[in-house]
């Protein structure tokens, strides 16, 4: 009986117990507290940006000459190696001159007995032996054959072919042995001078008319002395050593393509280009006043494809943006609407982070901040991110 009350008395206290042990497990199974999250911002600031268009070309020579005949013959010697760089005056080809030199020794004979005509008639003249008129048509007969004789070391000079300019001569048209004849439709060959070399490029009239109303209402300032630079880049991407500058731009849109050819002028000491290469060529348009200049990694697409940013707002709440993009300027995007100076936009942490959601901002490293983040989708490109 004593130990039946024994144990009856201690159960109060066991039970006490039990129910002390489960309030404190109770207490340590209630959730921690969430945490802000913490994401890295740029704060956006005005800056004054030089724009500047890449335009698609081709590269032209500066000067293109055809080599032609300009006497009749056989082509007896061809006097330079096909693709090798030729000077101006230099001899190319020889048409056989043994005819030309006969015609020129009998014009020489022909000027030499007009000159003793007109000389004895000029005696004569003053005896009256011979008329006024005598004296005058030998005269005339003098200088008829001192032209015969001009005319006949002329086209004894046109058996040399030279070259019209200095350039880069093209494969002959036409071997030794073959004849030749003045104005005939085929060159013998193509001479180009590859330096300085021009580089034509086309521009949308759209463009044209952009930039004009832009400079005219202040949005965009002169170029200044870069206005009339450019600069080059190769088909393989690289760019062109020798910076450029530009020559002229056509009067008129061509109807077909509705732009316009502007020309520029390259210096080209080693021969890079050559005629026919693709390139682009950045051209200066002007100096954007008061630019938004947002990072690539804070600018995203959603399904829609528009551009949008997350951005932190006073309440340190994240907000979507809709942006309007004009271009990219480097690592960053060029804004012209939904962002302005002294929002902070996110670059890291986006795929944490929803619209509405309480954040931490924390400024991120400026000399990284531009750079393409390669992380998931954040939340401005996710459907949920579509309201």
């Amino acid at each position: 009986m004593q130990a039946m009350r024994a144990r009856r008395a201690l159960i109060p206290g066991i039970l006490a117990v039990a129910v002390t042990v489960l309030s404190a497990c109770g207490k340590d199974n209630k959730p921690p507290a969430a945490q802000t999250p913490e994401v890295k911002v740029v704060t956006l600031k005005d800056e004054n940006v030089t724009l500047d268009s890449s335009l698609p070309g081709r590269t032209m020579p500066y000067r293109i000459a055809e080599v032609r005949p300009q006497v009749n013959g056989i082509l007896q010697k061809r006097l330079f190696v096909e693709g090798s760089d030729v000077k101006q005056g230099q001899q190319l080809y020889q048409i056989d001159p043994s005819t030309y030199e006969a015609t020129a020794k009998s014009a020489e004979a022909n000027l030499e007995s007009a000159r003793l005509l007109a000389e004895r008639y000029g005696k004569l003249v003053g005896e009256e032996a011979v008329s006024k008129q005598q004296y005058a048509e030998a005269q005339a007969s003098y200088l008829q054959a001192k032209a015969a004789v001009d005319q006949a070391h002329i086209n004894l000079r046109y058996t040399k072919v030279l070259s019209p300019i200095s350039g880069r001569i093209s494969r002959s048209l036409v071997t030794e042995g073959a004849l030749v004849t003045n104005g005939q439709a085929n060159a013998l060959a193509t001479i180009q001078q590859l330096d300085p070399i021009y580089v034509d490029v086309t521009q949308p009239s759209s463009a044209i008319l952009r930039l004009r109303r832009e400079l005219a209402n202040g949005q965009l300032q002169g170029a200044g002395a870069n206005a009339a630079k450019v600069t080059l880049q190769l088909e393989d991407g690289s760019v062109y050593s020798e910076p450029g500058r530009l020559e002229f731009s056509e009067v008129a849109v061509d109807q077909g393509t509705g732009s316009v050819t502007l020309r520029a002028v390259f210096p080209n000491p080693r021969n890079e280009l050559l005629p026919g290469m693709f390139v682009h060529a950045r051209l200066a348009e002007g100096v954007k006043t008061a630019a938004i200049l947002a990072p690539q990694r804070g600018v995203t697409r959603d399904l829609k494809g528009q551009a949008t940013s997350l951005v932190v707002n006073a309440n340190n709440e994240v907000e979507q943006r809709i942006l309007s993009t004009d271009r990219t300027v480097g690592d960053k995007w060029l804004v012209t609407a939904g962002l302005k100076a002294g929002d902070r936009v996110i670059v890291e942490g986006l795929q944490f982070v929803r619209p509405g959601a309480k954040v931490k901002a924390i400024e991120a490293d400026a000399a990284t901040a531009g750079a393409v983040e390669a992380s998931a989708p954040s939340a401005a490109s996710a459907p949920a991110a579509k309201s």
